[in-house]
């Protein structure tokens, strides 16, 4: 669809709905009229709009580039006009901030790079220029997130997120280009259902199993920038900034996630003590910023004689890590964090194995030795692991829950007579979404070992639940992933 085109049919979309006539300060009480489904519609084409309008922000900033290199010194279209770079006269032109800036002309570049726009800078059509030319300005990897940005299909925010997760090929060899290609193609079909920080992390994982030299030395890279400093600022508080490395990170989050986990909606059926500390640490008054600041403070006070009990309950404080290893060949597939899927190097897994040891769970499809049928109300810890194996989080589409905040749900209910406790029939759900489930008129289906279907109130069509994007991820080929992402071996 041509661009004027498409932003006439939502202008016209808004003005049906909000009146040709409407003052930008009678915008609130128009709005605030609209039934339901209206004030979706509006945001809608709202967001449409602005989606589209972006675009021609988004190219000119690339042009705006390409006419602002360093070559031409003084002479640059931006350094004409008092702007040391691009990104600078983007920003005063635009009103926005500097990072938004920055992505509007990395975003405009690689529409031109794409060749989706035409900046007026070649000196004669690809087709007229020599064959070295020619294959020196081959359509680069990165294309179809352009492609797909221009059309309409993701937003200049998700393109970013996929480009920047992806990252670059390690070498410029057409196989790789291939495969890079190929993952943001996915990317592209799954950005509909995902959250762009789901993006960004399924990105990454997917990066790692391309390059798995590269996701070595991008850990050690991010480990030898960790860094811990204080200063005191100019009204004499004392103040602090820390970059974490991947396991730091992880380890920390896991004791914030432990302690403040019932204050943050973790699951709800605990033992009496747990229900107790949770009922005291939703009624404390204290944001949880303080409270993540007084526990780091009670940590190093107490050191290594802390009473961990005292400190996080029940829910000790832990990372659990998971590898994924092809059942044919017994090669490890990948590593992640059990909580937000956060991809890890094979060595890091292997040094904490001869720490902690391991847990294997076999998934057969055929013949799942986890299922226990009506002998136990609540799923077993064992099953709870293979839960969060297989759904990484809640699977509600959009939310962001890792697996230790939450509840596994019965889809067929237990009263019934066809009611079991076995993972076919469970489903991870954060407490929150647990409860819309059973109080809001929501229901979840499943036909044998297909994918798991909500079912809204009302006449809302079902929506497909999929697995969290880190967890596709991770498999990289092996069931259940759709498409496998690893490079074509050599010849």
């Amino acid at each position: 669809m041509a661009l004027f085109t498409e932003i006439e049919q939502h202008v016209a979309a808004l003005r049906a709905l909000l009146g040709d006539d409407v003052e930008s300060a009678e915008l609130g009480a128009v709005m605030s009229q609209l039934a339901g489904d209206e004030l979706m519609d509006a945001v809608t084409s709202a967001a449409t709009l602005v989606r589209s309008l972006e675009r021609i922000s988004v190219v000119g900033a690339g042009i705006t580039a390409r006419r602002s290199t360093r070559d031409d010194g003084h002479g640059g279209f931006a350094q004409a006009r008092g702007h040391r770079t691009p990104a600078a006269l983007v920003q005063d032109l635009t009103g926005i901030s500097r990072a938004e800036a920055q992505r509007q002309v990395r975003l405009g570049l690689s529409v031109l790079e794409a060749g989706l726009s035409d900046a007026g800078d070649s000196a004669s059509p690809i087709d007229e220029q020599p064959a070295d030319v020619r294959a020196a300005t081959r359509t680069p990897w990165h294309a179809p997130l352009s492609a797909a940005m221009m059309r309409g299909l993701i937003s200049s925010t998700q393109q970013d997120a996929i480009q920047r997760g992806l990252g670059a090929p390690p070498d410029d060899t057409e196989d790789n280009q291939a495969a890079w290609s190929a993952a943001a193609e996915q990317l592209i079909a799954d950005a509909a259902e995902r959250t762009v920080e789901e993006l960004r992390i399924q990105a990454r994982a997917i990066r790692d199993q391309l390059d798995p030299d590269g996701a070595a030395r991008r850990f050690a890279e991010r480990y030898e920038r960790r860094s811990f400093r204080t200063w005191i600022d100019a009204d004499g508080r004392e103040c602090g900034r820390i970059e974490f490395e991947d396991e730091g990170a992880a380890w920390m989050r896991a004791i914030r996630d432990a302690a403040l986990r019932p204050r943050r909606g973790g699951p709800r059926f605990v033992d009496a003590s747990g229900t107790e500390r949770a009922d005291d640490l939703s009624a404390d008054t204290r944001t949880n910023d303080q409270l993540s600041y007084d526990l780091m403070i009670d940590l190093l006070r107490a050191g290594s004689l802390a009473e961990s009990e005292t400190v996080f309950g029940t829910r000790q404080a832990g990372v659990r890590l998971v590898q994924v290893h092809d059942a044919g060949t017994g090669a490890p597939v990948s590593a992640h964090t059990e909580d937000y899927g956060m991809p890890l190097p094979f060595g890091t897994v292997e040094q904490r194995i001869c720490e902690t040891g391991t847990v294997q769970i076999t998934i057969d499809p055929t013949d799942n030795p986890l299922n226990v049928g009506r002998e136990h109300r609540l799923f077993t810890p064992t099953q709870r692991v293979a839960l969060s194996m297989r759904d990484g989080g809640c699977r509600w589409r959009g939310c962001d829950r890792p697996a230790s905040y939450c509840e596994a749900h019965h889809i067929d209910e237990w009263n019934a007579q066809q009611g079991r406790t076995d993972i076919d029939r469970g489903i991870l759900l954060c407490r929150y979404h647990h409860g819309q489930l059973h109080h809001g008129g929501w229901s979840i289906t499943r036909e044998h070992k297909g994918d798991f279907v909500l079912h809204p109130p009302g006449a809302e069509p079902p929506v497909p639940l999929r697995p969290r994007a880190a967890r596709v991820a991770a498999w990289a080929g092996i069931a259940p992933p759709p498409q496998r992402f690893r490079p074509p071996p050599a010849a």
